[in-house]
């Protein structure tokens, strides 16, 4: 039985990622600076600091894993503005221990690292992979930082190593402090209620391209399986829909009146009206297509938020 080794398993991604490789045939190794919350079915799982290369090296020889996906990431836009040198440690240190340690295993597993549509140029076009990297945040600088190691790795030591830019994506279990579960949050809390309310949103007018993570971590064995590891795909859905529309039918699913109030403090410019996948790539060469509808994983979100505000009750 193949061994994949996780890390970030803690994250909204890790569980998703698990039980796709498991429905795979693989055995699940898992990682993170600390044990989840929840734990991970069938999951044998070892704490280990990303920052620490003993640790990473340590772990990598013991499990011996014949793939290595690392989702541990500052994750966040918002956040890297914030915390650049952390997330510039973290996004990119972190993925060098992780070479580092695979490299010097000496059975050199296949490794795949995470990046994203932030690495590309702004254009309100759809984005494929020739589209010019030019991120402007420390995320997506972050991020190009790290694929530019990866190519160096591949090159200089002959390894397999994969990189992906996902879209945004978005299921149940994610934080509510990213948009989509933020306003499900709010319009089932409102619901259990049993009273009218008011959610509070920033700027509605982006356009955006979400996917259902299950479609992503999809994507990602499907590339880590593949044989070209220097072929670079993006995953989305393809689809772009406005904040507004998804609001809209989120408010939608309950039935107590809800008014949306602009918030100041959550009211930032857009700086690109409108982010899509063009997603014909990975679709062409590995027969990878969405198979979920954004509006009905927005409904399980927000029938999530409504069980967890109805015990609460």
């Amino acid at each position: 039985m193949k061994k994949v080794l996780i890390f970030g398993i803690g994250g909204f991604v890790g569980a998703y990622l698990a039980k796709e490789f498991q429905s795979a045939g693989y055995k699940v190794y898992g990682s993170d600076i600390a044990q989840p919350k929840t734990e991970v079915n069938d999951v044998i799982f070892q704490a280990a600091d990303l920052m620490k290369a003993e640790s990473v090296e340590g772990l990598v020889n013991e499990i011996a894993p014949d793939m290595i996906v690392n989702l541990a990431a500052i994750s966040s836009v918002g956040a890297s503005w914030n915390i650049p040198q952390t997330t510039m440690s973290v996004n990119v240190v972190g993925a060098l221990n992780i070479m580092e340690a695979a490299r010097k295993s000496g059975h050199m597993p296949k490794v795949m690292f995470i990046g994203s549509s932030e690495e590309y140029e702004m254009t309100d076009s759809d984005i494929s992979e020739d589209t010019p990297l030019n991120a402007n945040n420390p995320y997506g600088i972050s991020k190009m930082a790290q694929e530019r190691f990866a190519e160096v790795y591949r090159a200089r030591y002959g390894m397999q190593i994969y990189c992906v830019r996902p879209f945004n994506h978005t299921g149940v279990g994610q934080r509510d402090s990213f948009v989509l579960p933020s306003f499900c949050k709010q319009a089932a809390e409102i619901e259990a209620s049993g009273q009218p309310g008011v959610i509070h949103v920033g700027n509605l007018a982006a356009e955006r391209d979400f996917s259902d993570v299950r479609d992503i971590v999809r994507a990602y064995r499907m590339i880590i399986e593949s044989d070209d590891c220097t072929r670079i795909y993006n995953v989305g859905s393809g689809k772009t829909y406005s904040l507004q529309e998804m609001l809209d039918y989120i408010v939608g699913l309950s039935s107590q009146p809800i008014e949306v109030q602009v918030d100041p403090e959550r009211f930032r410019p857009v700086d690109q009206a409108r982010i899509c996948c063009d997603h014909s790539r990975i679709t062409k060469e590995l027969g990878w297509e969405p198979e979920h509808s954004i509006f009905d994983t927005l409904k399980e979100v927000y029938e999530a938020f409504l069980n967890q505000a109805e015990k609460h009750d």
